[in-house]
C-alpha cells in the first residue's frame, strides 16, 4: 500500500465529515486507507463515521489520550509506505496527494513535507514552515517578533528545505516515522509536531515546505494572547528545551520568563465578528430553509471569477465544485476587506467554516 492517511479526531463532527470526504476524492486514484483515531468525542464523530464511511478503519479510544498518543495509535496500523498525519479541520485539494508522491519519491534521504496552509478566510498560515524554535526565536515570538520563527526565506508558493512542519499536514515514510520513534508522548498537546520534525532533523533527515499544494486549515494557529494556550506552548515547549538542548542558566531563565509571562496573559481574546450584508452562493440550486439563514440579498454565481463585493459571504457547493478550484478562489478572494466563506460539503444537509482561531467554527444546518 502506498499511503495511510492518519486523522485524530476530537468533537469536531462536522469538520471531520468535509475532511473525510475531501480526503476519499483525493485517494481515488491511489492504493490508499483513511484510519480515524477518536480521542472519545463527546459528540457524534463516531457514530457519524460508521455510517457515512463504512470502509474506513476506525478506533475509538476511551479516553482522551492526547495528540502524541492518539496518532501512534493509528499509526501502529497503518499499512501504507507513506503517512499522512492529518487534522480532521483540514480540507485536502484533490491533487494534494498525487503530487506529494510524486515529489517524495524524487527525493532521497526523505524526512517530513509539509504543504501550504490557508485558513477559513483564505489567508495564508505561516506555521506552514518554521525554524527550530530555541529559546531566544521563540522569546521573540512571544513578544511579536516573528521573523525568525518563521521560515520567511522561502515564499509560499516555492519548495525547499526547512526544519519545522505543522502537525495539521505531514507526510512522511512509515520507516522514517518508527525509526524516530513517532511522536513523543511527553507531549498532551502543542510541541508535538516541533519535536518530530527536529528529531528527524537530528537523525539526519531532509524536510521540505511543498508550496505547490494548498489545503484548508480551519483553525489555524492559536493566538499567544489566549493566557490557556500560552502556558501550554511554553509549556511544550520546557519539554522540548530539556529534551534537546543543553541546559544552562540562560536557557532556563527564558523558559522560566515565558512560562510565568503567559500567566498574567489572561485576558480574554476578542473575537471580532465579520459582518456580511450579501451572499454570494456557487451552486445550482439553494434549499428554502438554507436561504432563510444566509446573509441578504442573495446572488448566485455563473462563474468563481465573477466579481463579489466587500462584506460578503461566498457559499461553495462542493456538489459540483472541486476543492482545487474553491482553494484557488479562497486565495483570490481573500485579497478583499470583510469576506467570509462558508462550504456545503457533497451529500450533506449543513454549511461550515471558520472565520476565527479563536472559535470552533459555524455550522448551519437545514
Amino acid at each position: 500500500m502506498k499511503l495511510s492517511v492518519i486523522i485524530l479526531n476530537y468533537n469536531v463532527r462536522y469538520f471531520l465529515e468535509l475532511c473525510l470526504k475531501s480526503v476519499e476524492e483525493a485517494i481515488a486514484n491511489i492504493d490508499a486507507e483513511i484510519i480515524v483515531i477518536d480521542n472519545n468525542s463527546p459528540d457524534d464523530s463516531c457514530a457519524m463515521v460508521k455510517q457515512l464511511f463504512p470502509t474506513i478503519k476506525l478506533i475509538e479510544n476511551h479516553e482522551n489520550l492526547g495528540f502524541s498518543k492518539g496518532n501512534n495509535i493509528g499509526v501502529a496500523q497503518a499499512n501504507g509506505e507513506y503517512l499522512c498525519i492529518l487534522n480532521p479541520d483540514t480540507v485536502v485539494a484533490e491533487d494534494t496527494f498525487t503530487k506529494l508522491i510524486q515529489y517524495a519519491d524524487s527525493k532521497e534521504n526523505l524526512g517530513i513535507i509539509g504543504c501550504q496552509l490557508i485558513d477559513g478566510k483564505g489567508q495564508f498560515l505561516p506555521e506552514s514552515k518554521r525554524n527550530v524554535p530555541t529559546p531566544k526565536v521563540s522569546l521573540n515570538k512571544m513578544l511579536g517578533k516573528t521573523n525568525d520563527y518563521y521560515a520567511n526565506h522561502i515564499q509560499a508558493e516555492n519548495k525547499g528545505k526547512v526544519a519545522i512542519l505543522v502537525g495539521a499536514f505531514m507526510w512522511l515514510k512509515k520507516d522514517v516515522y518508527k525509526a524516530v520513534g513517532g511522536f513523543d508522548e511527553a507531549y498532551f498537546m502543542y510541541g508535538e509536531d516541533i519535536d518530530l520534525s527536529y528529531k528527524v532533523v537530528k537523525a539526519g533527515y531532509d524536510n521540505y515546505y511543498y508550496g505547490d499544494t494548498t489545503i484548508i486549515h480551519f483553525k489555524g494557529e492559536s493566538t499567544l494572547k489566549d493566557a490557556k494556550y500560552a502556558k501550554r506552548f511554553y509549556g511544550a515547549m520546557q519539554i522540548f528545551y530539556k529534551k534537546h538542548f543543553k541546559q544552562n542558566l540562560f536557557f532556563n531563565v527564558i523558559v522560566w520568563l515565558g512560562i510565568k509571562l503567559a500567566s498574567f496573559l489572561n485576558k480574554v481574546p476578542v473575537s471580532l465578528e465579520t459582518k456580511t450584508n450579501k451572499s454570494y452562493v456557487r451552486s445550482k440550486t439553494l434549499d428554502e430553509s438554507l436561504e432563510k439563514q444566509l446573509p441578504k440579498p442573495i446572488q448566485f454565481l455563473d462563474s468563481l471569477e465573477d466579481k463579489i463585493e466587500s462584506h460578503s459571504m461566498v457559499v461553495y457547493d462542493f456538489n459540483m465544485l472541486k476543492t482545487t478550484d474553491v482553494i484557488r478562489d479562497m486565495k483570490q478572494k481573500s485579497k478583499q476587506e470583510n469576506i467570509v466563506f462558508r462550504f456545503l460539503p457533497k451529500n450533506s444537509k449543513f454549511i461550515i467554516g471558520s472565520d476565527s482561531a479563536l472559535n470552533r467554527g459555524i455550522v448551519l444546518h437545514f
